[in-house]
């Protein structure tokens, strides 16, 4: 099965699912147990991702098969740098090629918006993640923010 990964609102209802399928997976792995649709949906509001629209950002996401499997979003952050965010693959997926296919359109559309070079934060316990990032060229770098769900933070030039 090949993967086809585009451009599509944030708010689709495969969009919106995807979206909170990323939330429960990275809440639930950073409390150590199941987040409750209350915590999704409180994570979910007000989270910035009405700013992953052309000409700040752009929202992706990813069919395996004709089903929605993976999504992510890129950020301008400003004239040159995008960074990565959201970026989720269904466990599984994962291992199917998903992940590079999605890494690879959202550095498409960071040049789009202009970016050469992207970044991103991450937590430590999210290993698939980490894995991903950096079999794909992206390498630790010191802090451009911080919050208290950032552990990690890695870069590459576009």
């Amino acid at each position: 099965m090949n993967w086809i990964v585009t451009a599509e609102s944030f708010d689709t209802a495969d969009a919106r699912t995807l979206r909170r399928d990323y939330y429960d997976e990275v809440a639930s792995r950073y409390w150590r147990r199941p987040a409750t649709e209350q915590e999704i949906d409180e994570g979910l509001a007000d989270d910035g991702v009405e700013q992953l629209v052309p000409p700040t950002g752009e929202f992706l996401v990813g069919r395996h098969g004709g089903k929605a499997a993976c999504c992510g979003g890129v950020l301008l952050r400003d004239a040159e740098t995008a960074e990565l965010t959201r970026v989720f693959v269904r466990p599984a997926q994962r291992g199917t090629g998903g992940g590079g296919a999605l890494l690879r359109m959202l550095e498409d559309a960071a040049r789009r918006l202009g970016a050469w070079r992207m970044v991103l934060d991450t937590r430590l316990d999210l290993v698939e993640a980490r894995a991903l990032y950096t079999r794909h060229g992206y390498r630790e770098i010191p802090a451009y923010k911080s919050g208290p769900y950032m552990e990690i933070w890695y870069g590459k030039g576009l």
